[in-house]
């Protein structure tokens, strides 16, 4: 899986890490049980610190799309897919409701309703 960063974008690196990893599962491109690339490789390969990239991998685990196991590394969950899209889908949502100049409550209580109907 190709993870791209963009050095001038204002959005965290690590960030971007996971927001490509969540894209890469809802596209089908990453699997459950799916093995990523070691976090010392991937720094590596995008000339990023380790730190930069474990705390990407971090904040997926705490989203629950992978598993950090040692020895074998960051693996895909079995729940992965349903999460990372809508994780996904609630990014794309909080930047419409940003433009749409909705405060942070007004959006929270149409999620509230949203998810109570």
């Amino acid at each position: 899986v190709l993870i791209r960063i963009d050095v001038t974008s204002s959005v965290p690196i690590f960030a971007q890490i996971a927001a490509s990893v969540r894209r890469a599962i809802a596209d089908g491109d990453l699997a459950p049980g799916d093995r990523l690339a070691s976090a010392r490789d991937l720094a590596e390969s995008l000339d990023v610190n380790l730190h930069t990239v474990l705390r990407g991998y971090q904040e997926l685990r705490d989203e629950g799309i992978i598993e950090l196991r040692r020895g074998r590394g960051a693996v895909v969950t079995t729940r992965a897919k349903g999460r990372a899209a809508a994780l996904l889908a609630l990014t794309a949502y909080i930047e419409e409701a940003r433009r749409a100049g909705l405060t942070a409550d007004e959006a929270t209580r149409l999620v509230r309703e949203g998810m109570n109907s």
